[in-house]
């Protein structure tokens, strides 16, 4: 089995002047054959917090971590056999016409990383995949309408038929993980710090912009 953790940083939103509005949006994917490892090391981030702190950790978010939480995360998925793709927008190049429709975009951009795994011949493609995606709609009609694009796109463009689910990180662990990554990687574009991405640069193997 290989699986595919998909989770995003940033926002869609593109009044830039408007406060809190993110100038990038970054989508990334985990990639792994084997999922455990990654559950451990949350698994472990956990335990370690419940110790310290001595109260009950609910789910791991980065933003609201302690820099040394983050650090450890980080360094300890840097150790895994796993691989990590990214693809970054600048909200200020977007089309006009894509800035009106999020859904649409947001699709759009997935696809392109997916179809780049499947190009690159990444993960065998005889073998079981299953992309589990960070919810982000609570809308049922939303979430079936990714599932199918995704699986509609992949199949026709590659002959493979992936399962694709959407969770909370609460119900997969390892989308905690790739929240961290992910935040790590916007933390470079959107303010200049690379001091968390350098600690899982390692393991990435393409990191594009959709419009340079």
């Amino acid at each position: 089995m290989n699986y595919i953790f998909l989770d995003e940083s940033g926002d869609l939103g593109f009044n830039l002047n408007k406060k809190k509005t993110s100038k990038f949006f970054v989508i990334t994917l985990l990639f792994a054959e084997n999922k455990r490892p990654i559950e451990k090391v949350v698994r472990k981030i956990h335990s370690e917090l419940k110790k310290k702190h001595k109260r009950n950790i609910g789910v791991l978010h980065a933003v609201k971590e302690k820099p040394l939480t983050r650090q450890k995360l980080l360094k300890r998925i840097a150790d895994k056999d796993c691989l990590i793709m990214a693809i970054y927008l600048n909200k200020s190049k977007v089309y006009t016409r894509l800035q009106d429709a999020k859904q649409v975009l947001y699709n759009f951009v997935t696809n392109i990383l997916l179809d780049r795994i499947f190009t690159r011949k990444i993960l065998p493609a005889k073998q079981n995949i299953t992309l589990v995606a960070s919810r982000r709609e609570t809308n049922k009609f939303l979430n079936l309408n990714f599932q199918n694009y995704l699986n509609q796109q992949i199949n026709s463009r590659h002959g493979i038929n992936i399962k694709v689910e959407i969770k909370t990180p609460q119900e997969e662990k390892s989308l905690q993980a790739v929240d961290f990554i992910s935040w790590a990687i916007f933390r470079k574009y959107e303010y200049g710090d690379e001091s968390y991405y350098n600690l899982i640069k390692s393991r990435i193997i393409e990191e594009n912009p959709l419009f340079p």
